[in-house]
């Protein structure tokens, strides 16, 4: 046995160096290969999952089980359709990979401080006051919906305050006088992005400013305003469609119910479990104001420390500069801080009233945290499949051909890959540097009037999509059902990027805002009145 064993031992030696060079050599192979790469990378198959997903929202009108199909959908085409591959990327790389995300964690904070400063002011009476307050000097739902707009316009800063903060302050004025959930969501989202977009102090502005390379960003975006069509022809919609008291679509159907005392239409109420607890006996003006001006200096405030303003940076340049996420962040902590002192003080609310309020406002926002998280997810699903590098392959090798009628096909291109994307910075991202790159040398006007095209598209397919954040956060603002609002805005939105279409062709040729943009007003206009003398007026 002995002489066996000392022949086998060498080959067993042998077996086992070989094995370890083998597994080295392995290692080596697999640390300088290339990252894996699905095989339906940048083709049009990555642009699938949102497909599915948005399908299956308008018909369903169910938005949870719908996001996640969509998920699935990217997971199985990343993986091959393989069942752990699979299942690591919907969850390691999606939910977790967004939820780890610094800028993604700091607006579910921002989300989450906002609905305790809500359930705090309902409580304290704040809220139940300012809509007493109002209801005196507001006398109908036109002054409502006019005093939703002008507080919306006010509040250009960054559309996720807009729409939160315009939500809380105006819904017990538009519940007073009897306006549906669906039209304040619409009248909050036409006022976050679209404001946003035209407003060079903003967290937008400084977005589009960043994507410019090569150029100067600011000012490219200040002189892009007059061309930015979508933009200025929704408010220009909204305000007409709110002044002449006309509606269609399933808007119609919702205010008509209003009108009725039916607010909501449907029976899904994703935000009835916030409790209303108002002390009316107790609560003033001032506790739903001083709270509110509180927040916005608050978050002024943390945007420009985020900037490095107090450093000496220009305010400008430290606005531009900011992350609008810790800026918000910051600034919602402290507003929440000076409220709860602000009760202390005024003695409507006991210090642990304060502290029930917190987990309240949390319940209050976790539908919307749940369609974001998702909605983020999905995204991450498309990005992992190269839906952008394929879009811009498309864009980039089409281009120079169009030539005068590029604004308006980049405003379409852009409108569906932010309808499906459900962002309108990455489209920003995708598109601008294409544009700087076919005419910043050969036609510098055109390259501004496509780059406001490229913004207007965005902002369009971001005001459309059921996946964009801003449509979900004016969903929480309004304590709308998120389908019932994405349903009764659509058919506005389309209205007016129908009519920015044609206004882009336009200015395509005329390579001016003076006389393109009154086209697009008078078109504008044209429309309203056609729809309200085809018996789309609602009475009050």
């Amino acid at each position: 046995m002995y002489p066996a064993k000392k022949k086998v031992l060498p080959i067993l030696e042998a077996v086992l160096m070989m094995t370890l060079i083998s597994s080295i050599t392995v290692l080596a192979a697999e640390e300088g290969a290339q990252e894996y790469v699905p095989a339906v990378y940048s083709t049009f198959w990555a642009l699938l999952p949102p497909i599915v997903a948005i399908g299956l929202a308008l018909i369903t009108k169910e938005v949870y089980s719908s996001l996640f199909v969509g998920i699935l959908m990217g997971g199985l085409l990343y993986s091959g359709f393989q069942f752990e591959t699979t299942i690591t990327h919907i969850f390691e790389t999606g939910i977790i990979g967004v939820l780890s995300d610094s800028y993604n964690v700091g607006i579910l904070v921002f989300l989450v401080i906002l609905g305790a400063m809500v359930s705090l002011m309902n409580k304290a009476g704040g809220s139940a006051a300012f809509g007493q307050f109002a209801a005196q000097r507001i006398h109908n739902r036109v002054g409502a919906q006019l005093a939703t707009i002008l507080l919306g316009v006010l509040i250009f800063i960054d559309d996720y305050f807009n729409c939160l903060t315009v939500g809380s302050v105006m819904r017990p004025v538009t519940d007073k006088f009897k306006v549906s959930r669906a039209k304040l969501a619409y009248l909050i989202d036409a006022t976050a992005a679209p404001v946003c977009i035209i407003a060079p102090i903003s967290s937008w502005a400084a977005a589009v400013t960043g994507f410019v390379e090569g150029e100067d960003g600011f000012s490219i975006f200040i002189r892009a305003i007059p061309y930015n069509f979508y933009a200025i022809l929704t408010i220009v919609m909204m305000v007409g469609m709110v002044v002449m008291k006309m509606e269609f679509g399933p808007m119609k159907t919702h205010e008509l119910n209003a009108l009725k005392g039916d607010l909501y239409t449907t029976p899904g109420r994703p935000y009835g479990i916030a409790k209303e607890d108002v002390s009316e006996k107790k609560g003033k003006v001032m506790d739903l104001l001083i709270p509110i001006a509180a927040l916005i200096v608050c978050c002024v405030i943390g945007m420009l420390y985020t900037g490095d303003f107090f450093n000496g940076t220009d305010f400008v340049t430290a606005f531009s500069n900011s992350d609008a996420s810790l800026g918000l962040t910051f600034g919602s902590f402290f507003g929440l801080i000076i409220t709860i002192v602000l009760y202390q003080l005024r003695r409507v609310l006991s210090f642990s009233d304060c502290m029930a309020c917190i987990p309240e406002g949390f319940k209050a926002m976790v539908p919307a945290i749940l369609i974001l998280t998702f909605a983020w997810t999905l995204k991450a699903m498309t990005d992992s499949l190269g839906a952008d590098v394929y879009v811009a392959g498309v864009v980039e090798t089409s281009a120079k051909g169009l030539l005068n009628f590029l604004p308006a096909i980049i405003f379409v291109v852009g409108c569906l890959l932010a309808f499906a994307t459900g962002t309108s910075w990455g489209t920003f991202g995708i598109l601008i540097p294409i544009v700087v790159a076919v005419f910043e040398s050969s036609n510098p006007q055109l390259m501004i009037i496509s780059i406001s095209a490229c913004m207007a598209g965005a902002v369009c397919g971001d005001h459309c999509s059921p996946i964009s954040d801003t449509t979900i956060m004016a969903s929480a603002g309004a304590q709308c059902e998120h389908v019932n609002h994405v349903m009764t805005q659509l058919p506005y939105a389309i209205t007016a990027a129908v009519v920015s279409f044609i206004t882009y062709i336009v200015a395509g040729f005329v390579q001016t805002p003076w006389i393109a943009l009154p086209v697009g007003m008078v078109l504008m206009l044209g429309v309203i009145f056609t729809m309200k003398y085809m018996g789309n007026s609602v009475s009050e």
